[in-house]
């Protein structure tokens, strides 16, 4: 089921809390904030840059803006809508400096091959599948994030958050600024590319 842009969940109303609660004076209630959330934000953060220490940075750097610019936020919109838009904004910056491009460029160059299944942020074995089938999906999960990588920022953005983080189309065009017609083409698009390199290279059926 699609996730309403508007529906406000238990996080959110929690957030909003503990957001109000921060600006009344309670500095703790920005760690609590930060602890509800910062998975979340590293997760995104992983997927739009696709590099753990860049992600690492990234998140930092979210949470100090929403430390700095909490004050601005006029709980018109669920905090998690704003906390995105913050998150996609502060990674899209990074992406765009020629600092992380050249980067990249040389890890690409350098890569070791058996490092692919490092790209799957947060995957904890449950203690019920086999050793191989982690390693399967880890191996999975690094040949997604290598497709997802190679799409330009924009189309990255709306298929992480629509197909991983699961937004609805309204919600997707509040954090990046585009109409929903612009976000729902971007998907496509960026959906068709992902197809086109994950033929032949995963089980799944895509």
């Amino acid at each position: 089921m699609e996730k309403s842009g508007t529906e406000r969940t238990d996080i959110d109303r929690e957030s909003e809390r503990l957001a109000a609660d921060f600006l009344g004076g309670n500095r703790r209630a920005f760690d609590r904030l930060v602890l509800l959330h910062q998975e979340m934000v590293f997760s995104l953060c992983f997927r739009l840059t696709g590099d753990y220490d860049d992600a690492d940075d990234c998140a930092q750097e979210v949470f100090i803006k929403v430390h700095r610019h909490l004050k601005g936020f006029r709980f018109e919109s669920s905090f998690r809508t704003w906390l995105y838009r913050v998150t996609v904004n502060t990674c899209r910056n990074r992406i765009d400096s020629l600092e992380y491009r050249m980067r990249r460029r040389k890890v690409r160059l350098d890569a070791d091959p058996g490092d692919v299944g490092r790209a799957a942020p947060a995957e904890i074995p449950d203690g019920k599948e086999s050793a191989l089938d982690a390693l399967r999906r880890r191996e999975t999960g690094g040949v997604i994030q290598e497709a997802l990588d190679a799409l330009p920022a924009s189309q990255k953005a709306v298929v992480v958050l629509r197909d991983i983080e699961g937004r609805s189309y309204e919600e997707i065009a509040r954090v990046t600024g585009l109409n929903e017609g612009t976000v729902k083409s971007k998907l496509s698009r960026a959906r068709l590319k992902l197809r086109e390199a994950l033929r032949g290279k995963i089980d799944e059926e895509l």
